[in-house]
């Protein structure tokens, strides 16, 4: 393994957002940088600020956030630290989940919402246009051609770029793409946890980004004796750079996005992007992990 403060996410390879936006495929998401339970300030205000200016000096050109975390607090600290922004820089966010507390949300997706939540976030990330702007959650109680269609007016008024959808199924995204063109999907996925596995296919079939959250959480996968923490130490590295690099192996069309709010923790993350297995090795991870979960209640 490099040395990881040698390591930059140039070496995760490139993946093109929509036919026009290429981004170093490890990105990094700015979930983490508020407070507990994904709500108000951070801790340590300071190391954030200095966590988002050497994510830019790492090569991360693709930073993932949403109106709702904090609610408003990661994109403001996004907004404040590196504005202006550097050439190439990709900002992904969401619109369409709603806040009452720390670890509460509800999704919310009548157009008039949408449409101001939008104003908000390009305000605060002080930009004209949002690059990616993800709708954060289908709203079961209103249809997603009108949650969407607000977005693709927006889109077509030069507000928004490309849009993307979180935590939905090919069928949905099927139905989706039949009132405006969707570019990627954001959904749970993780080495440990693979429900989205028809819709990863799905995007690799049709060459849309795929942004798994929640990228590392591999639950008893990765406690003492398992077969990650097993593979890990058997090659020098964390079980999170581990987890990391499987999904740069996994998939092309694969965007990484894991958050920290330590320079540290942030350097260990890239420095995955540098990991490189024998396939035959990576083959020997899935099959340990695929006979614990036969073998888990």
């Amino acid at each position: 393994m490099a040395d990881k403060a040698a390591i930059a996410a140039t070496a995760s390879g490139t993946f093109t957002i929509g036919g026009d936006l290429t981004v170093n495929r490890l990105g990094f998401g700015a979930m983490r940088i508020t407070g507990p339970g994904i709500w108000g300030e951070p801790k340590n205000p300071d190391e954030v600020r200095r966590v988002l200016k050497r994510t830019i000096e790492l090569d991360v050109n693709f930073i993932d956030t949403a109106d709702s975390y904090g609610p408003e607090v990661s994109e403001r600290f996004i907004g404040e630290t590196l504005y202006p922004y550097p050439k190439g820089l990709v900002i992904a966010t969401k619109g369409g989940l709603t806040r009452q507390g720390p670890d509460k949300w509800a999704p919310v997706g009548r157009p008039e919402y949408l449409r101001q939540q939008l104003e908000l976030s390009l305000r605060r990330l002080r930009v004209e246009r949002i690059d990616l702007y993800q709708l954060h959650r289908i709203d079961p109680k209103v249809p997603m051609e009108e949650s969407l269609g607000a977005l693709k007016d927006a889109q077509t008024e030069g507000k928004i770029r490309h849009i993307g959808l979180s935590e939905v199924s090919p069928h949905e995204i099927e139905r989706a793409q039949r009132t405006v063109r969707i570019v990627s999907v954001q959904n749970r996925y993780n080495l440990g946890d693979r429900e989205h596995e028809p819709t990863l296919l799905y995007c690799e079939e049709h060459k849309l980004g795929f942004i798994p959250w929640f990228p590392v959480a591999a639950g008893r996968l990765a406690e003492p004796g398992g077969p990650l923490q097993k593979a890990a130490q058997m090659h020098g590295v964390s079980a999170a750079q581990l987890a990391i690099a499987w999904l740069l192996h996994r998939s092309p069309v694969m965007l990484p996005i894991p958050g920290t709010s330590s320079v540290a923790h942030l350097e260990e993350n890239v420095a995955a992007a540098g990991l490189k297995l024998e396939e035959s090795e990576w083959q020997e991870l899935d099959n340990s992990i695929a006979k614990q979960r036969s073998t888990t209640p």
